[in-house]
């Protein structure tokens, strides 16, 4: 006799690959036994049974992002459906753009060059170089 699984108990790898934020469900497992992912502010297991209104923090990016459960779902479906499952807080987004704003700042003071430097412009480096270790 199988058992009987009750549909709203939603393990939490389950959830995240079902709401979107990674492509598989061994690559959610992974953020979690590597603690990328938090549940209510703490460590937990892949196996973790998730409950609506618990806060996860789940990497995106360059950043973290901290959602409140809307919904569960145990099946990936279109990102429209998705997006349903939970809500961003405020802070998290309100972060998120602080520091894009940040990484853009640095980008632009710290430009790469467009080409690398030809063969006398070598030489003039290391001429340079070479002055300042005197």
């Amino acid at each position: 006799m199988k058992n009987s699984v009750n549909s709203t108990q939603i393990r939490l790898d389950k959830w995240i690959w079902a709401a979107r934020f990674c492509k598989t469900r061994t690559m959610a497992r992974d953020w979690i036994q590597a603690g990328k992912v938090k549940y209510n502010g703490q460590r937990t297991k892949p196996s973790k049974v998730i409950e609506v209104g618990a806060m996860v923090q789940i990497p995106a990016g360059f950043d973290n992002k901290t959602v409140i459960i809307e919904g569960l779902a145990e099946q990936r479906q279109k990102a429209a459906i998705a997006q349903t499952l939970y809500s961003e807080t405020v802070e998290s987004i309100a972060l998120r753009e602080k520091n894009k704003q940040a990484r853009q700042l640095s980008a632009f003071h710290n430009p790469k060059p467009l080409q690398k430097p030809d063969k006398k412009q070598r030489r003039q480096l290391i001429q340079v170089k070479h002055q300042e270790g005197k």
